[in-house]
């Protein structure tokens, strides 16, 4: 499966992210839920997997890994996952992209180093997160922001309309 240049709800896309859309394969006994193997062209190396637990509403993020290349798939509930591209150089830097992921939109969304990036909970009771990243986490090589109170233009409540 060839990936996708992710693309947000006004046409724009980041330089170096990838959307993939994932297999499900569901029988009578349940659900697999592919995420990622070492044969998918987009796979660079493993470094640690990890699973976060978002309740509705809550905002985990803004986070900016300097190394670290994530990929993120929703396995649980929904999240709305916000990019943002401040990368000195990068012929998209002050993009947004906004993806909403979860079960009915299972992919793998691969997200390059500095970029910025948070997620929102949007379904109870939570929803989960899955990310196999290139490198174990290392706080000496992340930034952290307020989700409210920063530089990037983005407004994390609800958009009706």
């Amino acid at each position: 499966m060839k990936p996708q240049t992710d693309t947000d709800r006004h046409g724009q896309n980041i330089k170096g992210v990838q959307v993939v859309p994932l297999k499900r394969i569901p029988d009578e006994r349940g659900t697999i839920f592919h995420m990622l193997k070492s044969t998918d062209s987009h796979f660079k190396t493993f470094g640690e997997i990890y699973f976060s637990a978002v309740y509705p509403g809550a905002i985990k993020g803004w986070h900016l890994h300097k190394q670290m290349t994530l990929n993120y798939a929703c396995i649980w509930g929904t999240i709305k996952l916000v990019l943002y591209d401040d990368r000195k150089g990068s012929p998209t830097r002050g993009r947004l992209s906004e993806f909403f992921l979860g079960p009915e939109n299972y992919s793998l969304v691969v997200i390059p180093p500095n970029v910025w990036n948070g997620f929102k909970g949007m379904e109870p009771p939570y929803s989960i997160v899955a990310n196999c990243a290139t490198h174990p986490h290392n706080p000496k090589f992340s930034v952290r922001l307020d989700p409210y109170k920063n530089k990037i233009p983005y407004d994390w409540s609800r958009k009706d309309g």
